[in-house]
């Protein structure tokens, strides 16, 4: 790592550099360089900054007004998503944006119950309301692979309605689970040392089974049966997915880490097919952290052997994929001390020397948009590894250095970057003590 003059990089930038003022035109530059790429992927730095969740709601309202995207997948469970889907396309129970949220009662709740995502929801439902009957409306699909019980659930619901017999058989395999209490981590425990007491077979089974009969199915209802049939094999591909991912937890980081991405990355690409098998092109906004999004193989985690949705999407769609990453300074962040703790609201200590939160300071912007190939002719230094902060569900500022930084080759890790300078954290919907009289700067919002 060298040391970087700001002031010569920021002077290289000139015309590349794009100040964020708050004007509609601001995310221009950015549409520009998406162009007619069907993936756009979306980061964050942190789980919990108001900032970040605004800039990517107002980039994804351009993306599906502007250019037709109709597919936005987040780094939440699939359950947990489909009701807001079904809520936004107007085919649920749900009567608001807020009960639409109802599913998202595990930690972190906050990452989906604030604020900033009720917006998008209730926009989302509008501009689904909106459009002529025959238009294909605009999804929401989460892309993650813990919702074990809840997909279970999901697939025997399903085959009551269309096989009852099927649904007997289904508990009868599911029924493996039982003796852990709804708890998958007691499971992957168990399981992982004890391959006896695996349910690896039955979750397979299962999927196979609904495979087989997909078709039969399929003929009974028309394209809303289509829809319902795959929400329904996706749960069961997530059931055998998860149980594999909870049985590898005790055998190391990469293992499961790369088991997640990889099926991000699948559940992406069914989505696409899917919706494609009906002759529509078919685009995708997806949201996830900066460590899933930004390709892992210009970081230090590519040296752990870890891969990322970043590197898949990129691998396998090339010039169609566009990586957009986000970063700030300092502010204050929502996260917790300790896995399924409270929220809290934390200020964010200052970028450390050395990182590109720190260069990006030296800059005395308050945001930008920095497209990131340009960027790189025009000033090569860029080029060189930076510390980069990941701050995710958890933030320890204590040991900020060694659990929340990794080294980076920025131009590399992404097409794009936005910079926020100083952020604040994102309002979650249900505000505990320790949120509320959570660590605040003197100069945070006095209307929040």
């Amino acid at each position: 790592m060298i040391a970087l003059a700001p002031n010569r990089i920021l002077e290289a930038l000139e015309g590349t550099l794009h100040p964020l003022t708050g004007a509609r035109s601001d995310y221009g530059p950015l549409l520009e360089l998406i162009g007619d790429a069907r993936y756009v992927l979306l980061g964050e730095a942190t789980h919990g900054t108001h900032e970040f969740y605004k800039a990517r709601a107002e980039i994804t309202k351009r993306l599906i007004l502007e250019k037709g995207f109709t597919l936005i997948a987040w780094e939440a469970d699939w359950p947990d998503a489909l009701r807001i889907n079904r809520y936004i396309q107007g085919r649920g129970k749900d009567q608001t944006a807020l009960e639409a949220l109802g599913d998202f009662k595990r930690f972190p709740q906050w990452m989906w119950r604030n604020a900033d995502i009720l917006d998008l929801v209730g926009w989302l439902r509008a501009h689904n309301d909106r459009l002529p009957a025959n238009a294909p409306k605009v999804g929401v699909y989460g892309l993650d692979l813990y919702s074990l019980y809840s997909s279970i659930s999901a697939v025997i619901a399903y085959l009551q309605k269309v096989d009852p017999e099927a649904a007997r058989q289904a508990r009868k395999r599911y029924s493996c689970f039982e003796d852990f209490a709804d708890d998958p981590q007691a499971y992957g425990l168990t399981a992982g040392f004890h391959q006896s007491l695996s349910c690896e077979k039955e979750v397979v089974e299962q999927l196979r089974q609904m495979q087989r009969n997909s078709s039969e199915w399929l003929n009974r209802d028309g394209p809303l049966a289509a829809d319902e049939l795959f929400y329904a094999e996706q749960n069961a591909i997530i059931a055998k997915e998860a149980e594999r991912y909870y049985r590898a937890m005790y055998r190391g980081r990469p293992n499961t880490w790369n088991l997640r991405d990889t099926h991000m990355v699948h559940t992406l690409d069914r989505l696409i097919e899917h919706f494609e098998s009906r002759g529509r092109r078919a685009r995708a906004i997806v949201w996830a952290h900066n460590s899933h999004l930004g390709d892992a193989r210009a970081t230090s985690m590519h040296e752990r052997g870890e891969l990322n949705v970043g590197q898949l999407v990129r691998e396998r769609h090339r010039s169609e994929a566009v990586l957009v990453g986000f970063t700030t300074c300092s502010g204050t962040v929502t996260a917790a001390s300790e896995w399924d703790m409270p929220a809290e609201r934390k200020n964010v200590r200052p970028g450390m020397d050395g990182s590109c939160e720190h260069l990006f300071h030296e800059f005395e912007i308050p945001a930008f948009l920095l497209p990131l190939a340009e960027a790189k002719e025009k000033s090569p230094e860029l080029s060189h590894d930076m510390l980069q902060r990941a701050i995710g569900v958890i933030y320890k500022p204590e040991t900020e250095r060694w659990s929340h930084y990794f080294y980076t080759r920025i131009t590399e890790q992404f097409d794009a970057v936005i910079h926020f300078d100083e952020t604040r954290a994102v309002e979650p919907l249900e505000r505990t003590p320790e949120w509320v009289t959570g660590e605040l700067p003197e100069t945070y919002p006095s209307a929040l």
